[in-house]
């Protein structure tokens, strides 16, 4: 079960990374609650994911769905360019993903 609050607390940062770039600096009202809830839901789904789970692997894979996740979303609904070097980080995280879980 940890697993899976792992890729939903990842999934919620990627909420709280989108809506935080929609709120303008918090100045929007909407947007700036929808960060607060994603982040207490994604921080509240860390937390019981790292019961079972190592530190470094936990957050290892919470940072980067994150990451992979903000420059996906960022692709399809903000425009940002998915440059070749993007795309290519991207891959890095991603392996450097794969190895920490098998190191586990």
């Amino acid at each position: 079960m940890s697993w899976v609050f792992l890729l939903f607390a990842g999934l919620f940062e990627v909420v709280w990374a989108l809506s935080m770039k929609q709120s303008e600096g918090f100045t929007r009202l909407a947007p700036s609650f929808v960060t607060l809830c994603a982040m207490i839901v994604s921080f509240s789904l860390l937390a019981l994911a790292m019961r079972s789970l190592p530190l470094g692997t936990a957050y290892m894979i919470w940072t980067g769905i994150g990451a992979v996740g903000a420059l996906v979303v960022g692709a399809m609904f903000l425009g940002e360019a998915l440059t070749p070097l993007r795309v290519s980080a991207a891959l890095l995280i991603v392996a450097g993903i794969a190895v920490m879980k098998l190191s586990h």
